[in-house]
């Protein structure tokens, strides 16, 4: 459970942050407190992206870094589509300018856009040991393979994948197997779907209406999804876990690492507590079974088909 990233996304103000794509704007003196929770419960491995919320979410997280050099931090470059040589040098050089950082452990890719040429201008930085680990996220397999053959000829090696995986979106087992059988992280990106599969949110009770979480998960799925919730519930009784905690731990019995959001202290708590908690096959039986039954396929629009 350690190993997992702590997601930052629903920490950013302004476009693309938590207000627009969650509804709900973060108090920062509590995602201080949470952040400080989660350290002393030993998560120690950050994730941010220069769009979430346009660079403020890395230089929150920058603020509270403060310096320490325990800390794992993995940031991310959106590519446009049509390439740029310099692009990429300049987000990274921003990016770390805002975390208060010289290096970063885990730099990723955020989409496939020109995947070659961009490969091809991080090759520099991590030679220079400035980027530690490459990743490459929202991709297919064969981007995989392209990612993997560009910096073979450089004598390096790509460090991991990051895909949207998660009980409602359960077509990732190939590349994730790909991944583990070649040395690679996959790490899952929204395994709660933004809150959906968390247990506290149902059909009275959704997303605010205003945000972007909203349009991808509005009441009507809420509905289809009731018996799942009422599953997960049942398993994390049995546990006596957080019912957040069950599409976190049922991702983990995936081979995947997930990549789980917090706001508050108490998420942390949850976090930790699930730690050492495995799911039986019964059981992930049953939540797959669930997830069959709702017929709901999640996509985010940024994503490849």
């Amino acid at each position: 459970m350690k190993d997992i990233l702590i997601g930052t996304w629903a920490w950013g103000t302004g476009y693309n942050g938590s207000s627009m794509i969650f509804g709900k704007k973060q108090d920062p003196a509590v995602l201080k407190n949470s952040f400080e929770e989660a350290v002393k419960l030993g998560f120690l491995n950050w994730d941010t992206a220069a769009v979430y919320g346009m660079g403020s979410c890395e230089k929150l997280l920058g603020t509270l870094i403060n310096g320490r050099n325990d800390i794992f931090i993995s940031t991310k470059f959106f590519p446009a589509k049509k390439y740029k040589s310099g692009a990429l040098t300049k987000s990274f050089g921003e990016s770390m300018e805002r975390l208060g950082r010289n290096v970063c452990d885990l730099f990723w890719i955020h989409v496939p856009n020109n995947l070659e040429a961009n490969i091809k201008e991080a090759i520099p930085l991590m030679k220079a040991g400035k980027i530690k680990s490459l990743g490459i996220s929202n991709v297919a397999l064969e981007h995989i393979n392209i990612a993997e053959k560009e910096l073979a000829k450089a004598g390096l090696k790509l460090g991991a994948v990051q895909n949207h995986f998660s009980i409602l979106r359960d077509d990732q087992q190939p590349i994730i197997d790909y991944c583990n059988a070649n040395g690679i992280r996959y790490y899952a990106y929204m395994v709660l779907e933004q809150g959906a599969l968390s247990g506290h949110y149902d059909a009275k009770h959704h997303f605010p209406v205003f945000s972007m979480r909203n349009l991808m998960f509005p009441k009507s799925k809420f509905v289809k999804i009731e018996g799942l919730i009422k599953c997960m519930r049942d398993i994390a009784a049995k546990h006596n876990v957080d019912p957040s905690q069950i599409p976190v731990l049922w991702a983990l019995s995936k081979g995947a690492l997930p990549i789980v959001g917090i706001t508050k202290p108490s998420h942390a708590q949850k976090l930790a507590e699930a730690s050492g908690v495995v799911l039986t096959d019964e059981e992930l039986k049953a939540i797959e079974k669930e997830a069959a039954a709702t017929g709901i396929r999640q996509q985010g629009s940024w994503e490849p088909q």
